[in-house]
């Protein structure tokens, strides 16, 4: 690393509280422990240590102190942590002091767990597995993230990476000891194209999965669709049980999407109201429409809302549950084909439509654990099978030197992922999306 600065952040949510934690990282801790509470306590045990500002003395506060010496922390690096009493007054007092210290910075997002990407005390889909985790809201989410976090991916793309490495190996000894008495070209190139054939397979059948771990990431989608009026705001407020939308008897009240996320049995939902498909000459209505045809044509499901016997024109291929709203005003209408009937305002069918979401959600996300659950991991693990297949073209003529080159982008493709090689812009957009003091 090249960052020889000390960071330090509030590792705590703000606001009052019983304890505020403030960590620090980096290799000025233990003057930094010195500087606040005199001679350091013994490491990984919390010490009750009068803090004093080193300008003049004055207690800041009285606090819980714990020194713990590199390299076996979370950043890899020499840290401490000061657990302060909650106020903000005290908290700010010693964060203000922090920033006068030598070496001394304030950290910025994700900057803990980056150094200890950085430090080798976790790979990147570690990392992606610590930001899984905090934005988790289902228990499926939280599963598969601390999956992640204990490096079920990251263990399974170096053993591939392994394997292509292997076979690279095998392909640049066949080149370089060609005219060796003891190397049988056609033996070893069937071999290897059989290693290259059985890698080959298994990276494909992770990738056939549906995409079930960035569906479970970013929740099953489903778009609440139908001409103005047809109650899917009123719905979407009496689904999640709050007024979440603006309900009005105005067609075109709503014009943009409005997005609300569902827990139903630990799987995350996005359940997503959309603008009324009518035809209108207003532009930001239209816009509104247009918005809601490009989501509808994303969704992985579709609620298609009628009160009466609206046809159903040009409408995408897309998985439909039809609903027939305020069944409680009115008997069904002969021209609607409905699924389900339901009355958002005396909650007739609500249940049972919102087992029919449940039960589509769990056929979509699939049983299983999913390896791939980004899409970064996704393009790269594509990237790999690209440069693999070319490996098994081989047969045709091509040359031992273009076999060789394509089973190391192989492995690049596959370090990428784990964060072996050329991984610093993901670097930056992943820990920008952390929280400060992580």
């Amino acid at each position: 690393m090249s960052d020889q600065s000390t960071i330090f952040a509030p590792a705590s949510g703000f606001g009052r509280a019983a304890v505020a934690v403030v960590r620090l990282s980096g290799p000025a801790c233990a003057a930094v422990l010195n500087a606040l509470s005199g001679p350091l306590p013994p490491p990984r045990r919390l010490s009750l240590r009068s803090l004093r500002d080193p300008a003049d003395g004055a207690v800041l506060d009285k606090a819980l102190v714990c020194w713990m010496p590199g390299p076996q922390t979370f950043s890899g690096e020499d840290m401490a942590e000061l657990h302060l009493h909650g106020g903000a007054a005290v908290r700010a007092g010693v964060l203000r002091v922090l920033s006068g210290l030598p070496g001394c910075r304030a950290a910025e997002a994700g900057a803990f767990t980056r150094r200890a990407v950085l430090n080798g005390r976790m790979d990147l889909t570690e990392a992606e597995g610590i930001a899984d985790l905090i934005e988790a809201e289902t228990e499926a989410q939280r599963r598969q993230a601390l999956r992640q976090l204990d490096g079920v991916l990251g263990r399974q793309v170096e053993a591939w990476r392994e394997e292509a490495l292997t076979c690279l190996a095998a392909a640049e000894a066949a080149l370089d000891f060609a005219d060796e008495g003891d190397v049988d070209d056609a033996a070893l190139d069937a071999a290897l194209l059989g290693r290259v054939a059985a890698l080959r397979a298994e990276i494909a059948a992770a990738l056939a999965d549906g995409r079930r771990g960035e569906r479970l990431r970013d929740g099953f989608t489903v778009v609440l669709a139908g001409a103005p009026n047809v109650g899917k705001s009123t719905l979407l407020n009496a689904l999640s049980r709050r007024d979440a939308a603006i309900v009005s008897d105005v067609p075109g009240t709503t014009r943009d999407a409005i997005e609300v996320r569902l827990d139903l049995g630990g799987l995350p939902v996005l359940l997503v109201d959309t603008a009324g498909l009518r035809e209108t000459a207003d532009a930001i209505e239209s816009e509104g429409i247009a918005r809601t045809r490009r989501r509808i044509a994303q969704a992985d499901l579709v609620l298609l809302l009628a009160d009466g016997d609206e046809a159903e024109t040009g409408f995408p291929d897309v998985p439909l549950v039809r609903i027939r709203t305020k069944a409680d005003l009115e008997g069904p209408a002969a021209n609607v084909r409905e699924d389900v009937r339901i009355s958002a305002r005396t909650g007739l069918g609500l249940d049972t439509l919102l087992g029919i979401v449940q039960e589509r959600a769990e056929t979509a996300l699939g049983s299983g654990d999913a390896v791939v659950t980004r899409e970064r991991h996704r393009e790269a693990l594509v990237r790999c099978l690209v440069h693999l297949d070319r490996v098994l073209a081989a047969a045709d003529g091509t040359l031992p030197e273009l076999v060789s080159e394509d089973l190391r982008m192989a492995a690049r493709a596959l370090g990428e992922i784990s964060g072996r090689v050329g991984v610093e812009d993901v670097l930056d957009r992943l820990f920008s999306s952390f929280c400060i003091g992580k």
